[in-house]
């Protein structure tokens, strides 16, 4: 009797659940917890206003110098008519409208002037629009069989493939936006647009004649165009590497969003320094509807500064978050020097002292 109990202290010993004595299983490791008094809060509250003040007010100066000019478009007026092209293409589907739209430039946009379309109220970040594409396709690894993520825009009706398949590439903006001032067309680059990684990686065309490839499948339900005739002029920004389309299979993150559309051609002598002050024309093959989601349609003209595109918020961040931190200061400054008690008052705390 007495080994068998020997035997089950040894087996219940060996089955212990208690840590091994250990620094770290013990918990008896060296730790540092800092104490939050006022010569240690209330410097930080004012070195952080004075440091970000001034950033900001920095970063909102760069942002300002960069020109900007947004031109809402939704419900042009039809060239010679009475009607809005967003009223024509809500009535009859597939139609096309012109329309025009004379602007100022009130100052002039020196350096590199981009033009890009902007889109509201237009999500892009649903999910089963994300997944919607085939990259392998994308990369022009043709197949009768497109990926399952692209249904419903994966066949057309007589079960036909499609070539690019997808929610994404079926939506693809087909307004064309031109510029002209007195009658004279400004020229407008449709390349250099797109991420360089997204044009060198992510998308390819088979390999051969584009055409031939294409034979066994079908254009994008709404597209006007074959994926073969996007630029016919540039071999090399047609098919699945055009660069309006790897630009706008590039999701945006929130409902209303602007993408790169064109830039100026500045090899021109007029306009080597950009555009200068003045009136202008924007002319719009209207094509895309917006009106039925509620969306709006811009034409942004944009100059850019040293951190980029005009976008005073992260200025404005800073200087709100630095006045914050300075105003807390002063705060706690004041109820410090009304409210502290001196080191010996604190000593001298005891059951009986009287709260005040």
């Amino acid at each position: 009797m007495s080994t068998q109990n020997v035997e089950n202290e040894e087996t219940a010993a060996s089955k212990s659940k208690r840590p091994s004595d250990s620094a770290f299983k013990q918990q008896r490791l060296p730790a540092w917890q800092p104490v939050l008094t006022a010569r240690t809060v209330l410097p930080t509250f004012f070195v952080i206003g004075v440091l970000f003040i001034p950033i900001g007010v920095v970063l909102l100066h760069f942002s300002n110098t960069a020109n900007e000019l947004i031109i809402d478009y939704t419900r042009c007026q039809q060239v010679g008519g009475s009607q809005t092209c967003a009223d024509i293409l809500k009535n009859t589907t597939g139609s096309k409208c012109l329309c025009q739209l004379n602007f100022t430039l009130t100052a002039d946009f020196t350096g590199d002037v981009y033009m890009y379309y902007g889109l509201t109220n237009y999500y892009q970040n649903h999910r089963r629009y994300v997944k919607s594409r085939d990259d392998e396709q994308l990369l022009g690894r043709l197949s009768q069989t497109p990926s399952s993520d692209c249904t419903p825009f994966a066949y057309t009706d007589d079960g036909k493939p499609i070539a690019p398949c997808g929610a994404i590439a079926n939506s693809l903006f087909n307004d064309t936006l031109t510029l002209s001032q007195d009658g004279v067309k400004i020229d407008l680059l449709n390349t250099g647009i797109a991420w360089p990684s997204d044009k060198r990686v992510k998308f390819r065309n088979p390999e051969g004649n584009l055409t031939k490839a294409l034979e066994g499948f079908a254009k994008p339900l709404f597209w006007q165009t074959s994926l073969d005739e996007l630029d016919v002029s540039n071999p090399e920004n047609n098919g699945f590497q055009n660069e309006d389309l790897i630009v706008w299979m590039r999701t945006a993150a929130l409902p209303s969003f602007r993408k790169l559309y064109r830039r100026l051609d500045q090899t021109k002598n007029q306009f080597t320094k950009g555009l200068k002050a003045g009136n202008y024309t924007l002319d719009i093959n209207y094509n895309y509807p917006v009106i039925s989601f509620d969306g709006t349609k811009r034409m942004i003209l944009s100059t850019t500064s040293v951190l980029g595109g005009k976008n005073p918020f992260l200025g404005i961040a800073y200087i709100v978050v630095g006045a914050i931190c300075v105003t807390l200061g002063l705060a706690l400054l004041f109820i410090h020097m009304r409210c502290s008690r001196s080191n010996m008052e604190m000593m001298n705390v005891n059951p009986h002292t009287q709260y005040s």
